[in-house]
Parts: C-alpha cells; sequence; structure tokens
C-alpha cells in the first residue's frame, strides 16, 4: 500500500467511526477562522477554500454569513460526503 493510501485510509477510518463532534479539533462554531475570513475577505464572492476541512463546520459558518464561492479539500471521502449531506 502506498503512504497516500494509508493517510487516506486512516482518515476515512477515523471519520467513519468516530463521532467527530467529540474529537479534539473539533469546533462547533469555528469563531477564530470565520472572524480571520471576515476580516480579511472584503468580496463575498471571493473564492476560499478550506484544506484538510474534512466535515468542518467553517463552510457552514461561511455559507450563513453570505460567502458564495467555498471549496472544502479533504483527503476522506467520506468525510467530505458528511459534509455534503449536512450542508
Amino acid at each position: 500500500m502506498q503512504k497516500n493510501d494509508t493517510h487516506k485510509n486512516h482518515w476515512n477510518n477515523i471519520f467513519q467511526n468516530k463521532d467527530t463532534s467529540k474529537v479534539s479539533w473539533f469546533q462547533d462554531k469555528p469563531t477564530k477562522g470565520l472572524d480571520t475570513i471576515e476580516k480579511y475577505i472584503v468580496s463575498k464572492s471571493q473564492a476560499i477554500i478550506d484544506i484538510g476541512g474534512g466535515d468542518s463546520r467553517l463552510p457552514d459558518g461561511l455559507i450563513d454569513m453570505k460567502y458564495e464561492n467555498i471549496t472544502v479539500l479533504d483527503i476522506s471521502e467520506h468525510a467530505l460526503g458528511e459534509s455534503k449531506k449536512r450542508l
């Protein structure tokens, strides 16, 4: 198995088998990130990419703030699928 496949399997396993609201990095509302984006991204149509976003709540907050061009990138298809269902 290649290194990328190992990482992919690791993260898919986490997002499939753990309650991600209980992991150490979970933030129900990522206020610091949202505040930073609001401070530096002036146009609501400017492209924003959340790299390694997993099942992050950052896109939810950005949508609530009326940002229009949001992309989430992650190695875990399962995490991205959960985000798509939620959003």
